[in-house]
């Protein structure tokens, strides 16, 4: 969405590095200009919700020295407020050029030339600024970094009483790169079930099958193929755990669907196999990598 008008800022910023004093009022006003797109318009009201430029600037001027070009300005800890008051100021730099080669000189002063100051404060200011307002936008107002962490390659296979299913589904999945996570192949270590299941918690991805293995029925009503009950427990856990789209149920055979579960997509597990790219797709949409030329080869 904001593609085309960040690549026009950084153009304008380029331009403006290479300007002189006849020419550097075009490309600052341009760089205002873009910043007051009204698709910002909420995103820039809220960062400078409250602040007082000019009171800001009063306050800096006061740390000069004797010396020209001594001052520094007084940015508050907020890094919000921060971007704010850098919005504020590049507005009355685009306004007044005679402002913004005073600030330069009394801010950024980088010699006698007018136009250092300019383009001292294009590099240490204005540059920095667009970069890191960029990603505040593309985050949706996020300042704060963010560990991102791999995914693990870890897929718990919830199963049932169809061993074949089962190891056709391990066998598949450590064939393309992940590692099948079986509770019965797993130490006990005295622990139970749920305990050894809860066990797993670095596992990035569950598929559920659901195979034909129980049989039951409404009160007075015709007894019907089910999945196991751990099958069911499992599955509902690692939605809660994982969220609806990290969890992928194959069903194998005729059986009946819970009803809690009959609005999510589940995936045929045909003889021919199409189940594989499906699921394939599935992994690739929660973020792993998928090659795709070792999965068509299974």
């Amino acid at each position: 969405m904001y593609a085309d008008l960040f690549k026009q800022l950084n153009n304008a910023l380029l331009d403006l590095q290479g300007a002189n004093l006849q020419t550097f009022e075009r490309p600052l006003k341009r760089i205002s200009a873009l910043l007051n797109n009204p698709d910002l318009e909420s995103i820039n009201s809220s960062l400078k919700a409250g602040l007082d430029v000019d009171q800001f600037l009063e306050a800096s001027e006061r740390t000069a020295g004797g010396m020209v070009g001594s001052a520094s300005l007084l940015w508050p800890d907020d890094p919000k407020e921060t971007m704010g008051l850098t919005l504020l100021l590049i507005d009355m730099l685009a306004a007044d050029p005679g402002f913004a080669t005073d600030f330069g000189r009394n801010f950024f002063y980088a010699g006698n030339k007018v136009i250092a100051g300019v383009r001292e404060f294009t590099k240490q200011l204005l540059i920095p600024f667009v970069r890191d307002y960029k990603l505040y936008v593309e985050s949706n107002g996020n300042v704060e970094p963010s560990l991102q962490l791999p995914i693990s390659n870890k897929i718990f296979i919830v199963h049932g009483h169809d061993n074949g299913a089962r190891e056709t589904l391990a066998r598949f999945l450590e064939r393309i790169g992940f590692e099948a996570i079986i509770l019965h192949e797993q130490a006990n270590r005295g622990r139970t079930v749920i305990e050894k299941v809860e066990a797993h918690g670095d596992v990035s991805f569950a598929v559920v099958l659901l195979t034909p293995d129980d049989e039951g029925r409404v009160k007075g009503g015709e007894l019907e193929p089910r999945a196991r009950q751990n099958v069911l427990l499992e599955l509902g856990y690692f939605i809660g755990r994982l969220g609806r789209d990290r969890v992928c149920a194959l069903k194998r055979g005729a059986l009946e669907i819970p009803s809690d579960f009959a609005g999510v997509v589940w995936e045929q597990m045909d003889d021919a196999g199409a189940w594989k790219q499906s699921l394939g797709r599935e992994l690739q949409a929660a973020g792993h990598f998928v090659d795709w030329n070792k999965v068509m080869r299974q």
